[in-house]
């Protein structure tokens, strides 16, 4: 594990994937079980494990029912191996009801929790599915993931630490597994950044460590300090950033495809740490606001994904980094911002930062005259009232909206379309400005955010805004392919997203 001074550099710890053919020895075998309710709550349960005998499935379905393992998806049970098992134990994984279609995201889940019960185990062969690796090998690798830990420690207590996982996919598959491990590493890198303390990822370090990122995959980089964002204009970055020693950036990120392919814009949410600024936050809960920036690291990693899978469009990622404090600079209730584009904002309240420094960076993405705009934030807790935790709230254009909500559930983030009801933007109109970045009352305050920042998007530029302010930060235990702490959503959501608009192009 990395020290404080390594920790921005750390490599996503995740288990190395290979496909197989056929099964090979290994430490620990992955199979799963699913209820068989034609059968009777005694019945022992259907195994699931493609290229095992007969024989040895019907011997760990009689293992299973003799100790009573669980079928309910991503629950596991550890077993030895009876013969015909090419491994010294067994991980059973529950996949449901045998009678219930095992779909992608079951399969992911599935894999991804057996992947974690398989850490310090040696290596790991997983049946499950021959025909669907990638989602196998997508939810092992998203599942093994163990966030990075500052440590003094320099002797590893390998019952503490135990070695990196092995894991083999049975099926074939080798270019599918190749991807799902460079997606994997990519959620992985969004998921490192979030839980990166900020005392280590503020505004300049999270832009040298996404500008070091970018030019390892070959990407253009451009990234503007306090003084090039004052030049410019940017008056929404700068009044959030203004309250912090640390002063703000805007990184520019652009993967470059080929002439007369569509040009996409990206935009993530990077406030460092929130404390709210003047209009401060209770302090229960406020040490969590470290990933604030959660919208902006799925960007950083998405571009980077875009890159490595050499997608045939261009990507450019247009990410907004400050930190909100309260101070003798800082920005204030009444205040009013000229933002990057002219647009004048009453500032009523400063925890609603988010939105200031994501309509500079919108303004600017759009100069590059994209096809669609899909932008990320932690935005509103008004998402995690009205979806809960898990389940992104997808507002804009509503066609490209509709697409992008149906493409996050495909992929498994759940991401749900949301209206922009025309009678909250009355909420909106300042006395003294153009707009105010918040309404007079608490009703609907996630679609009224996106309101607000459906004004900065130019004319005829599809848009979508995802508000992961739950979804992007697991703050219970790990579940599925879940960690604790960062979960790298939406970055899957936005791939698929850039793959289906370069498909239809």
């Amino acid at each position: 594990m990395p020290d404080a001074q390594s920790i921005l550099s750390h490599t996503p710890d995740l288990a190395s994937l290979e496909a197989v053919t056929t099964p090979v020895e290994s430490d620990v075998v992955v199979v799963g079980i699913a209820a068989d309710s034609d059968a009777g709550k005694d019945a022992a349960p259907v195994v699931v494990a493609p290229g095992l005998s007969a024989d040895a499935a019907a011997a760990l379905g009689a293992l299973a029912r003799a100790v009573g393992a669980p079928t309910k998806v991503g629950s596991t049970t550890r077993l030895p191996a009876p013969e015909g098992v090419p491994g010294g134990s067994v991980i059973l994984v529950g996949l449901g009801s045998a009678g219930a279609e095992v779909t992608d995201e079951v399969l992911r889940r599935a894999a991804g929790a057996a992947a974690r019960a398989c850490r310090g185990l040696g290596a790991a062969l997983v049946l499950l599915d021959a025909d669907r690796t990638e989602a196998v090998a997508l939810g092992a690798g998203l599942g093994s993931f163990r966030p990075a830990k500052v440590t003094a420690k320099t002797d590893r207590d390998d019952d503490e630490e135990p070695d990196s996982l092995r894991v083999f996919v049975a099926g074939g598959g080798t270019a599918a597994v190749t991807r799902a491990a460079t997606i994997a590493e990519c959620v992985g890198l969004a998921r490192d950044l979030v839980n990166t303390p900020p005392n280590l990822l503020y505004p300049g370090s999270f832009a040298d460590r996404a500008a070091a990122l970018a030019t390892d995959a070959g990407l253009e980089v451009e990234v503007l300090d306090e003084a090039a964002l004052a030049a410019g204009g940017f008056g929404g970055i700068l009044a959030v950033g203004g309250g912090s020693s640390r002063g703000p950036r805007l990184v520019r990120l652009t993967h470059r495809g080929a002439e007369g392919r569509p040009t996409v814009a990206l935009v993530g949410k990077g406030v460092t740490f929130d404390t709210g600024g003047i209009s401060i936050k209770p302090a229960a809960g406020m040490e969590q606001m470290t990933m604030d920036m959660g919208g902006a690291a799925a960007v950083v990693a998405t571009v980077i994904l875009a890159a490595r899978l050499g997608l045939e469009l261009t990507v450019v990622a247009t990410v907004p980094m400050a930190e909100n404090m309260p101070s003798s600079t800082a920005y204030r209730p009444g205040d009013v911002l000229t933002m990057y584009g002219g647009t004048t904002v009453e500032v009523q309240n400063t925890d609603a930062e988010g939105r200031l420094i994501l309509a500079d960076a919108i303004v600017r993405a759009c100069e590059d005259s994209p096809s669609h705009l899909v932008d990320t934030a932690t935005l509103t807790g008004a998402q995690m009232v009205a979806l809960g935790k898990r389940t992104p709230g997808v507002m804009g254009t509503e066609g490209f909206r509709d697409r992008v909500a149906e493409l996050s559930r495909e992929v498994g983030e759940g991401g749900w379309p949301m209206p922009l009801p025309e009678e909250l933007r009355d909420g909106l109109d300042s006395e003294v400005a153009d707009l105010t970045n918040v309404t007079p009352h608490r009703w609907g305050g996630m679609l009224s955010a996106g309101l607000f920042l459906s004004e900065f998007v130019a004319d005829g530029v599809e848009w979508a805004h995802i508000d992961v302010a739950g979804p992007a930060y697991n703050d219970g235990g790990p579940e599925g392919y879940l960690p604790k702490g960062g979960t790298g959503v939406p970055v899957r959501t936005m791939l698929a997203v850039l793959e289906d608009i370069a498909a239809g192009d």
